[in-house]
């Protein structure tokens, strides 16, 4: 017997997760100043969290039928903006960004910018994800 649960919906389940651990990392930064390796596991959180993101919308759109020329973080971003998915392209494809930058350069400036930019502006993203997508699943049938 087949599973009817849509694959998005387990996707889903992953990232609320991944979220979580992501916002229990914020609320410790916002209790105190936290160390070098407190703050690399945080961007360590940024960096899963914004991954299943895109992956949860990427198999949302396939789900809806929408079919992708080409599977990449910035298409899919595009694809789920044009349909309504999320709002803030342009913030998602900063976070995009933010985490390729982290991945490739390490410096401490620039670090600290992308953590103060996740506790300002991404992880609001990733909570509007979850709550739209909350929604969408409730009335998924």
């Amino acid at each position: 017997m087949t599973d009817p649960t849509p694959r998005w919906q387990y996707r889903f389940s992953n990232f609320g997760r991944a979220r979580l651990l992501l916002r229990e990392a914020l609320d410790l930064l916002d209790r105190r100043e936290i160390t070098q390796l407190e703050k690399e596991g945080l961007v360590q959180r940024f960096e899963y969290t914004r991954e299943l993101a895109w992956k949860l919308l990427k198999d949302y759109l396939d789900h809806g039928g929408v079919v992708l020329p080409t599977v990449t973080p910035r298409a899919v971003i595009r694809a789920a903006h044009e349909a309504g998915v999320i709002d803030r392209a342009d913030t998602w494809m900063r976070a995009l960004e933010a985490r390729n930058r982290m991945s490739h350069v390490y410096d401490a400036r620039t670090f600290d910018r992308v953590i103060e930019d996740i506790r300002s502006c991404y992880a609001a993203l990733f909570d509007e994800l979850h709550g739209a997508m909350s929604e969408r699943g409730a009335n998924d049938d």
